[in-house]
């Protein structure tokens, strides 16, 4: 007799959602560092929960959900350790800071790798779409602001912080909307009914 498998996506959309809020709050809204609570969640809520989705996804043959989670699983790690690599003894003479310039390519690509992965949520839900759509623009204004650095830090300085505000109110939206599809999924199913919508594309 087959066991009914469990729903992975609620782990890691909590696992992303949870991470990036506690990320835009501290960083982005209250303009603070990069500190070892997020590294810490980055590694393992954010990292290690979202793969372990990814390969639960797999194992149910759900390839949108598989690339989903194990893609940003794997940007946490590449994000914690672009920030842990240069500040440790061992390693800072080898490795420096991602410049301005890098990062602009870094948050553009995974913007435009969430763009094209908005396209395969057009057939699921609203709530899914949203998280994916919101996300995009995350990451291009993270690409915009580390534009600005590169290139017109002088004529926008004065307007850099308000900028950076904004997108970390945008970033705690979009991970509470991640949280808000986690939380309703895990009830949906506990409740046999709808109890938080998430409005299925019929």
């Amino acid at each position: 007799m087959s066991e009914k498998a469990a729903n992975p996506a609620p782990l890691g959309l909590l696992g992303f959602g949870i991470t990036t809020v506690l990320l835009n709050f501290v960083h982005n809204l209250l303009l603070g560092p990069v500190d070892g609570m997020i590294i810490g969640m980055g590694i393992f809520y954010g990292g290690l929960a979202q793969v372990i989705a990814g390969v639960m996804e797999y194992k149910k043959g759900n390839t949108f959900g598989t690339v989903a989670f194990t893609s940003y699983g794997l940007f946490w790690w590449s994000f914690a350790l672009l920030n842990l690599l240069p500040k440790n003894d061992f390693t800072y003479r080898f490795y420096t800071a991602p410049s301005a310039e890098a990062s602009m390519a870094y948050f553009f690509m995974w913007g435009l790798f969430t763009l094209v992965m908005f396209f395969g949520t057009l057939k699921k839900n609203r709530a899914l779409q949203f998280v994916f759509m919101s996300l995009a623009i995350l990451f291009f204004l993270l690409a915009a602001k580390s534009a600005i650095s590169a290139y017109y830090m002088t004529d926008f300085a004065s307007y850099m912080q308000l900028f950076t505000q904004i997108i970390g109110a945008e970033g705690i939206i979009c991970g509470l909307s991640a949280v808000y599809l986690a939380l309703a999924e895990v009830l949906n199913e506990v409740h046999g009914k709808t109890i938080l919508p998430i409005c299925p594309v019929g």
